[in-house]
């Protein structure tokens, strides 16, 4: 019996090996994806092939992919929905991060290179251009959804008080793209697509939360 026994459990480690193999590999996947873009724009930075406004070109950039990251992100879930791959879920954290990571970039970028720390004027522009308000409110809201998505963070909150304060991306993700459609003005085909994406996602999820018992559930 006990043969038998420790024969299964070997056999169950042998099974879980490959999955934990995959998992980690498409873990591992994902970070070299999220990392390509910010490689490719500092090669084009090394190479001098920003364009005429380097500095415009890098905030853009590192802006468009936030957005499209947190596309990504939201989209896990219906994804999920569609294929029953529940495992899907576990990726959405890890994309959502990296969401903020080019977000934070973006703003830092704007900070560092655009204004040079200079915070009154800083805080001159939010006052006088409406794109820049939008933005720093979407970045504001993020920050604390970023700081609390560990597992002990939630742990910690609880999973209640955690699903309330993630609430915020119902905010935080449209204005992130009405900030890009006001920045734009003209050409706005690109960041309307943005601004329909999420918020036909975020409404899908609420839906999805809704018939599957309140809002206090995943």
């Amino acid at each position: 019996m006990a043969a038998d026994g420790g024969g299964v459990d070997l056999g169950g480690r042998r099974s879980s090996r490959p999955a934990f193999r995959w998992r980690s590999g498409v873990r591992a996947g994902i970070h070299v994806l999220c990392l390509i873009p910010l490689a490719v724009l500092m090669a084009a930075g090394i190479a001098g092939d920003l364009g005429a406004n380097p500095i415009e070109a890098v905030i853009r950039s590192l802006g468009d992919w936030a957005l499209r990251l947190l596309v990504v992100a939201l989209a896990v879930t219906p994804a999920r929905r569609l294929t029953g791959w529940a495992g899907l879920a576990s990726y959405r954290r890890m994309i959502g991060l990296w969401a903020f990571a080019y977000a934070a970039l973006h703003f830092a970028a704007y900070v560092v290179l655009d204004q040079f720390f200079d915070w009154a004027a800083i805080g001159r522009e939010i006052v006088k251009h409406k794109f820049i308000t939008a933005g720093m409110l979407a970045f504001a809201l993020l920050l604390p959804l970023a700081a609390t998505s560990t597992s002990a963070m939630i742990r910690r909150l609880g999973g209640r008080r955690w699903q309330r304060l993630h609430r915020l991306v119902y905010v935080a993700g449209p204005l992130a793209a009405i900030h890009y459609i006001w920045m734009v003005k003209a050409d706005a085909l690109q960041p309307m697509v943005y601004f329909v994406l999420i918020l036909g996602l975020l409404c899908y999820r609420g839906v999805v939360k809704s018939r599957a018992g309140g809002w206090m559930r995943k």
